[in-house]
């Protein structure tokens, strides 16, 4: 489970057998956890445990980090 990203408690992570899955990225804090797709377009696949401030914290940390992300899964899986 490679870190891609700490920021404000959430850490955003990939499994490393997820390459064959369109682009996304894992968050994770404390037992919360949740999925972003980033390609085609940033859609939420799921949220457990995150309230509603945690949720859209985790969305603006992925639009400001977006290509970031993308070129790290690239990196990662190609």
């Amino acid at each position: 489970m490679p870190t891609i990203l700490n920021k404000d408690g959430f850490r955003f992570f990939f499994f490393s057998d997820e390459g064959s899955e369109p682009c996304h990225i894992h968050v994770k804090k404390a037992e919360s956890m949740g999925k972003i797709w980033l390609l085609p377009e940033i859609k939420e696949n799921y949220y457990y445990g995150f309230n509603e401030q945690e949720k859209r914290k985790i969305r603006n940390i992925v639009k400001e980090n977006y290509e970031y992300l993308i070129q790290k899964w690239d990196e990662y899986f190609k």
